[in-house]
């Protein structure tokens, strides 16, 4: 679980994931899994931030339900695909969920 300081803190992120959210139609449920998943796994690296946040996305969406492609995922982001391929799986395990096993 996050801090509400963790939150303010990563403020940008969160209005990213909004938006992010909104280009591809998910859920309330899906962006708000997002999130928490996004903000239950803040990186201390700034560069990594972007690619937690777009895996973060895959994850919420998949939990919800709201399955996006990994590509269009990280279209919306602006990372690569692999980017998303390589981290959500981690995420999702970290918050409790089973990989799927397609």
């Amino acid at each position: 679980m996050y801090r509400a300081r963790d939150q303010v803190a990563n403020e940008e992120y969160v209005e990213t994931i909004d938006r992010v959210c909104d280009a591809l139609d998910l859920s309330e449920r899906a962006h708000s899994r997002a999130t928490d998943v996004f903000l239950s796994n803040v990186p201390d690296d700034d560069r990594s931030k972007r690619a937690v946040l777009a895996a973060s996305v895959y994850v919420g969406a998949l939990v919800a339900g709201d399955r996006r492609s990994q590509s269009a995922v990280a279209e919306a982001t602006d990372v690569s695909r692999l980017t998303v391929q390589q981290r959500w799986k981690d995420l999702l395990e970290e918050t409790g969920f089973d990989a799927p096993e397609w």
